[in-house]
């Protein structure tokens, strides 16, 4: 059974761009806040100066929990969601649409992403032949490309 990902939405390169600065001026606001929590400790409640490479190694610390935090929480966003997908193709449907036995041969041929000269060579017919019975299929599919007719065909429940 397939699966799809569910809660899935592209952002434009706009909003990426905007997201990135955001998410790079928060790590810089976060880092400048942990530094001066860190220096007020250091002033507040110790005697001795700290080494700089303490504090590098703290904030590193706290960004690496961060980053870790981030990353399980992002990645288990992505919930896969098993979809029912019909194993044949539907004969109502074929008939309905018109289309021919031989038709629907190169129609699920197409959707398997062979070129003309592979489907001829599959189907053992000439190679005008192929393109007769595709020009026929986008016709009767009300179609212009071979990707809209397979997702049409699939849509209607022509093709699995």
């Amino acid at each position: 059974m397939p699966l799809l990902l569910a809660n899935f939405v592209p952002m434009s390169p706009a909003s990426n761009r905007r997201a990135f600065w955001l998410t790079v001026g928060g790590y810089g606001v976060a880092m400048a806040v942990l530094v001066f929590i860190l220096k007020y400790v250091e002033y507040k409640y110790l005697l001795r100066d700290l080494r700089v490479e303490v504090y590098v190694g703290v904030v590193a610390l706290l960004f690496t929990a961060l980053g870790i935090w981030m990353g399980t929480r992002l990645l288990t966003r992505k919930v896969a969601v098993p979809v029912a997908m019909p194993l044949k193709s539907d004969p109502e449907a074929v008939r309905r649409s018109g289309i021919s036995g031989r038709e629907l041969e190169v129609l699920k041929l197409i959707a398997e992403g062979r070129s003309n000269q592979e489907i001829a060579d599959a189907l053992f017919i000439s190679l005008p032949t192929v393109k007769s019975h595709s020009s026929s299929l986008f016709g009767k599919l009300e179609v212009k490309r071979r990707t809209e007719a397979v997702h049409k065909a699939k849509a209607l429940g022509i093709i699995p």
